[in-house]
């Protein structure tokens, strides 16, 4: 996949070392440390990245959940879901991402 944000890109040719730990480390967090499937793992990634207001990291796992197969309904649902938890606000702030990349 395509960086989506520059500065990703830029921290990859400044820090490739960093970088390549981090790549096998993601590989081995999502491929091979449990068994939940690569759609329930992405949208987890979406609430966390929602809750937390992280709006790169946010717009970033939207897409991979997209790739992963992801429809924008199962998104805005596990978007919904912090609602009880990060609050109305939180929420609608995250919503506000994955209505954007549309």
């Amino acid at each position: 996949m395509k960086d989506l944000h520059k500065i990703f890109t830029t921290f990859k040719k400044e820090f490739p070392k960093i970088n390549a730990s981090y790549e096998r480390l993601g590989e081995e967090v999502h491929e091979q440390a449990g068994p939940l499937p690569e759609k329930v793992r992405w949208l987890i990634k979406v609430a966390v990245s929602g809750a937390s207001r992280h709006h790169i990291a946010l717009e970033t796992h939207i897409q991979k959940a997209r790739d992963a197969g992801c429809t924008d309904k199962e998104i805005a649902h596990a978007l919904l879901l912090l609602i009880q938890t990060a609050g109305f606000p939180t929420f609608m702030e995250a919503y506000s991402v994955l209505k954007k990349l549309r």
